[in-house]
């Protein structure tokens, strides 16, 4: 299959999935067709609703995302799904079983699902994950769900880059997690605590809700509790209907155009940042770098006028 953007973005709208997928892989590998990507689903998108799910390793999240598509699918939308994994370069490790477990799904022609990983994308997965979102939205999938394996920084801007984050929890989510619960806190729309059928869930519910009420409610919101139990879809379209609640809290306040412009606004900033350090790096070589570093070797020159001249020539 060709690998002109313009030609996969034609063919993609018009439900080719194999060149959905040839997009996907472009913006992960980054580089001039990646930006050229950019540009062209960029005007196309802004209908579709996105969701992150974060939480530890081992809370169920890629269950709980397959019970949820399964929801999604009943109310007759169309959705994809984006499991990202920063810990996987190449392939291998969670992002294969997060595809196994959605496999269910495999044959459902309204489901797109699709592992990502940094693959040397400038910026990494911060970056990579929007553009992938607006492909995914300028191919008419009405509902993105973007899953991370964990809740680390990396995690937690990606999950926090959708329009609602959901943060699953376990009975019992321990001390491992401690460190973390500040920062969810803060990115958290609706907390999660599947396997809820444990010993242990009560407690959890009740140190969620303790928390919440040091925490002053965000933007007129304050985060719902939903239990789970993902493997036979207990509370999932409790989970689906907090969804669809904040969605609508969104749109009434017009939260959503607002959190939009500013993920927009980070995302330029960035963009900006990692093409300027990418020029920096360049500039740091060559024939140039090395008459420099020689003379500020010798003292003959001190390092700031060293960079002024580099600087002079970006």
């Amino acid at each position: 299959m060709t690998r002109d953007p313009a030609t996969l973005v034609a063919a993609a709208r018009d439900g080719n999935r194999t060149a959905l997928a040839r997009l996907l892989s472009l913006v992960e590998r980054g580089g001039a067709e990646a930006r050229a990507v950019g540009r062209l689903v960029h005007p196309l998108g802004g209908s579709t609703r996105t969701v992150g799910l974060t939480g530890a390793p081992g809370a169920g999240k890629s269950t709980l995302t397959s019970a949820l598509v399964g929801a999604i699918r009943r109310d007759g939308l169309d959705v994809a799904v984006l499991a990202v994994d920063p810990s996987s370069p190449f392939s291998g490790g969670a992002i294969l079983g997060d595809r196994v477990r959605m496999g269910e799904h495999a044959l459902d022609d309204g489901v797109f699902i699709r592992s990502m990983a940094t693959r040397g994308h400038l910026g990494g997965l911060a970056l990579a994950t929007p553009e992938a979102i607006r492909v995914l939205d300028a191919t008419g999938h009405q509902r993105v769900l973007v899953e991370t394996v964990g809740v680390g920084q990396v995690e937690v801007e990606v999950a926090s880059s959708a329009d609602t984050t959901v943060v699953v929890v376990n009975p019992g989510w321990g001390d491992e997690v401690q460190a973390a619960k500040a920062g969810l806190m803060e990115i958290a729309d609706v907390f999660v605590i599947n396997k809820a059928d444990r010993a242990g869930s009560a407690d959890t519910r009740r140190d969620l809700e303790q928390m919440l009420a040091l925490s002053p409610a965000r933007d007129g919101w304050s985060p719902p509790i939903v239990e789970t139990v993902a493997v036979d879809g207990r509370g999932v379209d409790d989970l689906w209907s907090a969804l669809g609640e904040h969605e609508r809290h969104l749109e009434a306040t017009g939260l959503l155009e607002r959190r939009r412009a500013e993920r927009l606004d980070r995302e330029l900033r960035a963009i900006v940042a990692e093409r300027l350090h990418a020029r920096a790096l360049e500039l740091c070589g060559g024939d140039e770098w090395d008459r420099l570093h020689a003379d500020v070797l010798a003292r003959r020159l001190d390092p700031w006028s060293a960079s002024d001249r580099l600087l002079a020539e970006a």
